[in-house]
């Protein structure tokens, strides 16, 4: 990683302790980024999901799909997602993060919020085939929500709110997932979609 690269594109360090956090609020995605939402959300096949967590089963809050490489798996809350293939807007968004990132991805999950009623738990990105310190690139398409983080052993430490902005970059890297959990919280009001896509790299 070079400074260079973080000041050209726009990713500033945050200070947030115990972390390792970068962020945009705009990055170039090689096209304006509510069409790339209008075309993920009519083209993606999206499922609504039921986890297993301490004992029970849930569905989502929310609609989710999951791309990658063959053999990209990703198990999480009692699910076994096997991927399906790079579409080619997939794939051009995932050359144009790695560049900003300066890390290879293999594979992306992507979660749609259909309205302030979707929400994402408070949860780590730690399984396994993730890796120790993996890297997790976070780009924001749609309605503005917002990124809540607690620290997982200081509670001195107040929570964090990220405003996630349409078009914006997240880098997630280093011991964050160690220290933070982070989740998107329910809205009291009416609000429009937003799609989330996490790039990741899964050990095959």
């Amino acid at each position: 990683m070079t400074a260079d690269l973080f000041t050209t594109g726009g990713l500033e360090l945050l200070e947030i302790p115990d972390a390792e956090i970068f962020y945009a609020p705009r990055v170039d995605l090689g096209a304006d980024p509510d069409l790339i939402l209008n075309e993920l959300i009519a083209q993606v096949p999206w499922r609504c999901e039921v986890i297993n967590l301490w004992g029970k089963q849930y569905q989502q809050p929310r609609l989710a799909a999951w791309f990658g490489d063959a053999g990209a798996r990703y198990t999480y809350s009692g699910l076994s997602l096997e991927p399906l293939p790079w579409t080619d807007l997939l794939a051009g968004l995932r050359n144009r993060v790695e560049a900003l990132a300066e890390a290879t991805f293999n594979s992306v999950l992507l979660n749609y919020y259909r309205d302030h009623r979707d929400s994402m738990g408070m949860h780590s990105d730690e399984e396994p085939e993730l890796g120790r310190n993996p890297i997790i690139a976070s780009v924001s398409l749609g309605e503005q929500r917002t990124l809540v983080m607690k620290h997982k052993t200081n509670k001195t430490l107040k929570p964090v709110h990220l405003p996630l902005h349409s078009g914006s970059l997240l880098l997630m890297k280093g011991a964050t997932q160690h220290h933070w959990k982070h989740g998107i919280n329910k809205l009291a009001g009416p609000c429009g979609p937003r799609v989330n896509l996490t790039f990741r790299r899964i050990a095959l």
